[in-house]
């Protein structure tokens, strides 16, 4: 049957005012067009991560009042958490993660002796803190899991933390596990199926997502959220 004067195909339109493409160009052309509307990806096929903060603003983090916090400002790129007594901290308020994500940041302590880095984050409905350094200053553990901190449970070990060093800093969280690495070493891994996952009372207004230093100055930068499928 004779097509109508305007019936079209896909390599009509593609041919319109312009010289003939080959039917492999054709093709190759039809199967690239539908990736133009999946989620940005990594050239390894891995989802992209989008940049939680720039270094120049504090964007959507806020300020906690804990009540004799240190002040929260921007210098040399990164937050720079002054100190509290006793906590200072931020919480972000733009769009959460979830429910599998990786969040990654760098840290260090400035001075001080205690942690320089609780990450709170959101997990299987509830919430927890990857502290960095706390308990005198070497402690790296998962606050809390079955009422127990992160000096008390099975994640937590000790840990030689420098000062004026920066720290590259992961958590990785699915609805059932969560996983830590700190310079790529492995520090957490452990199934949260079953337990009583949640954070101390002093970091309850850093949550959904927060970060927060104890008694000690600290500073953070290139924080970034990976959603996870």
């Amino acid at each position: 049957m004779p097509r109508s004067p305007d019936s079209t195909t896909a390599a009509a339109c593609l041919n319109t005012d312009g010289p003939r493409l080959t039917r492999r160009a054709t093709l190759g052309l039809l199967a690239v067009a539908p990736g133009l509307l999946l989620p940005r990806q990594t050239p390894t096929g891995e989802p992209a991560s989008r940049s939680l903060f720039d270094g120049r603003s504090l964007g959507a983090w806020k300020p906690v009042v804990f009540g004799g916090d240190g002040e929260v400002r921007i210098a040399d790129g990164a937050i720079q958490f002054g100190r509290g007594n006793d906590l200072t901290g931020v919480v972000w308020s733009g769009a959460l993660p979830g429910p599998s994500y990786r969040v990654a940041l760098e840290a260090m302590r400035v001075d001080g002796t205690d942690f320089f880095c609780a990450l709170t984050f959101p997990i299987a409905g509830s919430h927890c803190s990857l502290v960095v350094g706390g308990w005198g200053g070497g402690v790296v553990g998962l606050s809390s899991l079955d009422g127990l901190d992160a000096s008390e449970n099975e994640t937590s070990r000790g840990m030689r933390l420098e000062s004026r060093r920066w720290y590259a800093i992961a958590v990785e969280v699915t609805r059932a596990y969560v996983r830590a690495t700190i310079d790529g070493e492995p520090m957490v891994d452990i199934d949260v199926t079953g337990r009583a996952v949640d954070t101390r009372p002093e970091l309850e207004l850093c949550k959904p997502l927060g970060l927060a230093t104890w008694r000690t100055i600290g500073a953070i930068r290139a924080i970034t959220l990976t959603d996870r499928a």
